[in-house]
């Protein structure tokens, strides 16, 4: 049986040239994995060379070029194919290089022709008997970063200026670390104990986590198969996000609105601390007609939907369908950069430049504004984003709240009393702090 024949390998490559042309990694992953009858071991090689050859790009395409003269000229396929050689060769260790080589060239010659399993053979022959360059030779030390760390040099220069040198290396050197399998337990159906048990009983390795009291880790495992998934015990959220909404400190009746809520992750963590009887509502708000759906999915999912009024509308025109001080409780977890998701969707890394979250300064401070008369005196608005940079956080609170004297700031609580030393009242988790995503939280009252 061929290498082709054995999907993980080819599959990755096929997935690496569609991420290459705009795919979104995790969509691509799940697609094939839907399509294709693998087992554990298939499904994790396919996910490891998936997401490390796009974490690592920069640093492949720097060791490739001096064995290729127009590496871009070259098929897409083709290309991704030598990458993935590469990150197997360099990164994975407990897969022999001649195993690696024999492998990437059948692939070669099964899927294109003669000439290019001879192309393929040269380049990995010529890089075995020359050697790999090495990052030493880079004159330049910011590109030197980038290449070692495959991080774009704007955002080593701009994380620097904000952070310092220390702590911009800090967060570049962990975002190539595997991101945790991380779930919150669905209070509305389940405990953390009784999930545990479910999962262990399943088979999977499962830790508490140290940032949210109703996060699990999973060690060893899938626990999106299980039973307990497929009945709303737990959702997959990452650590840093479970901490948004018990900063909003939602009471049982509740009127809650989330301006910004698909897929729900966050609308359904609301919902549970909400209770029907008692009047407690959360409306949550997307712009799109399919993730007002997929709200409605998940809020059913997770048994929470008679507590959930999932609404097609603009955020920034939520005063024609609401009037002033509506709501007790507003969550803005507004439309960002995702540049604290790079661990979990790497591409991000690659796509976004400075200009972009300037830009979406625009928007979240739109959002805000336009909410914030919505919101009930004595009442708390909730913003946060899965990004690092100051231009879509600090500097978003600062001029909103420069703009409505009305609001103060107050200082994000979480229940496992992070971050306790911290100067800041906003909450800044960090990728490097806890190897979850990188989050922003500030809570702002209404005087």
């Amino acid at each position: 049986m061929s290498t082709v024949d054995n999907p993980p390998r080819w599959l990755a490559v096929a997935a690496l040239a569609k991420i290459k042309n705009g795919a979104y990694s995790n969509l691509q992953l799940n697609q094939l994995i839907n399509e294709h009858r693998m087992d554990r071991r298939d499904i994790n090689l396919l996910t490891n060379m998936v997401y490390g050859v796009i974490q690592h790009r920069l640093t492949l395409e720097f060791w490739l070029k001096p064995f290729v003269r127009h590496p871009h000229q070259l098929d897409p396929w083709v290309r991704e194919l030598l990458l993935s050689a590469l990150y197997q060769w360099q990164y994975l260790d407990k897969i022999p290089q001649r195993a690696v080589f024999n492998e990437t060239i059948e692939i070669a010659k099964v899927k294109g022709h003669p000439g290019i399993r001879r192309f393929v053979t040269g380049v990995l022959h010529q890089m075995d008997r020359s050697g790999l360059p090495a990052f030493d030779t880079i004159e330049d030390p910011d590109e030197r970063l980038s290449v070692t760390y495959s991080m774009p040099v704007w955002l080593i220069q701009e994380l620097r200026q904000q952070l310092g040198a220390t702590k911009m290396e800090a967060i570049i050197a962990s975002l190539n670390q595997p991101a945790k399998q991380s779930l919150r337990v669905n209070t509305a159906l389940s405990t953390v104990s009784d999930v545990t048990t479910a999962l262990t009983n399943d088979g999977l390795t499962v830790e508490s986590s140290k940032i949210s009291p109703l996060g699990l880790v999973v060690t060893d495992g899938q626990a999106i198969n299980t039973e307990a998934m497929r009945y709303g015990m737990f959702t997959v959220q990452d650590e840093s996000a479970q901490l948004v909404v018990p900063a909003l400190n939602v009471q049982p009746g509740d009127q809650v609105l989330d301006a910004c809520a698909a897929p729900g992750g966050k609308t359904t963590q609301i919902a549970a601390e909400l209770d029907a009887d008692a009047g407690g509502e959360v409306v949550a708000l997307d712009i799109h007609a399919n993730k007002v759906r997929l709200i409605g999915q998940n809020a059913a999912r997770m048994h929470v939907a008679d507590r959930v009024a999932a609404t097609e509308l603009d955020a920034r025109k939520v005063q024609t369908q609401f009037d002033d001080e509506s709501f007790d409780r507003i969550l803005v977890d507004a439309p960002c950069s995702g540049l604290g998701l790079m661990r979990r969707k790497p591409e991000i890394r690659y796509e976004k430049q400075l200009q972009d979250s300037l830009n979406l300064q625009k928007i979240q401070l739109a959002i805000l504004a336009a909410v914030a008369p919505t919101l009930k005196k004595g009442g708390i608005m909730t913003y946060s984003t899965c990004t690092i940079l100051q231009q879509e956080n600090q500097d978003v609170i600062a001029k909103f709240l420069a703009d409505h004297p009305e609001f103060e700031l107050q200082t994000t609580p979480t229940e496992q009393d992070l971050k306790a030393d911290r100067t800041d009242k906003t909450l800044s988790i960090y990728p490097d702090d806890y190897l979850s995503d990188g989050f922003f939280i500030a809570c702002l009252r209404k005087k």
